[in-house]
């Protein structure tokens, strides 16, 4: 419905169309709905670039399972894998990493439930059992150095410590990064969506997850 209105300085009335559209944003980032910091895949610029960072992450790991397979024959007849390898034991260390991804994703449900007890309950147990798993790889590094296994006896022995030290050392920056996002969630300093913050930490930890199966299947599991 047009509206008539009287111009001031005394010309001819103007018609103003109150029924018009708004003018359409152009993507300035002041339009409702519109997300600043989304790229053209329709992801965040942080979540785009964790997948970055894991795709790199990968690469690392490919060239250290790789360097692996290569030397995993070069031991002492007396100080091979089937004299030192618990797979017992290293079974159930690796179950318990696995039921941390089960907490994680508790902990991104939570998350986008707007569910900040549990979302800080479920990365707390997350990182317990994190913390289990690396307390299980210290007690295998030990056990094995005090049989004679050193890291410079074989090509075999730093093959192997490189890779699942590798691996241990990014479960407990998984660690370092869900005990401090527990505490920026308690005091409510977590900037901008929180379930997406969650959500990019739970991709790194399935990544080290991901990459243990991996690790685990090839250097214990498949005989040399």
């Amino acid at each position: 419905m047009a509206d008539v209105t009287t111009d001031p300085s005394g010309h001819a009335p103007v018609e103003t169309d109150a029924d018009a559209p708004a003018p359409a944003d152009h993507g300035d980032g002041h339009g409702d709905g519109h997300d600043a910091h989304a790229t053209s895949t329709g992801l965040s610029n942080a979540k785009v670039a964790m997948w970055l960072f894991l795709g790199s992450e990968c690469l690392l790991f490919g060239g250290l399972i790789s360097t692996y397979m290569l030397y995993r024959n070069r031991h002492s007849e007396s100080l091979g894998p089937d004299q030192l390898w618990d797979i017992p034991f290293t079974s159930a260390s690796s179950f318990v990493l696995l039921m941390s991804s089960l907490t994680m994703v508790l902990a991104v449900s939570a998350a986008t439930r707007r569910d900040d007890r549990n979302t800080r309950l479920w990365l707390t147990v997350t990182a317990l059992l994190g913390g289990l798993f690396v307390a299980g790889q210290v007690y295998e590094f030990t056990t094995f150095y005090r049989e004679g296994l050193g890291y410079t006896t074989s090509l075999f022995s730093s093959s192997f410590y490189t890779l699942t030290g590798f691996h241990g050392v990014h479960v407990s920056v998984g660690i370092i990064m869900l005990l401090s996002l527990v505490g920026m969630l308690s005091r409510d300093k977590v900037r901008g969506d929180k379930a997406e913050t969650v959500e990019i930490v739970g991709l790194y930890w399935h990544f080290v997850d991901i990459v243990w199966i991996i690790i685990f299947t090839l250097v214990y599991l498949i005989p040399a």
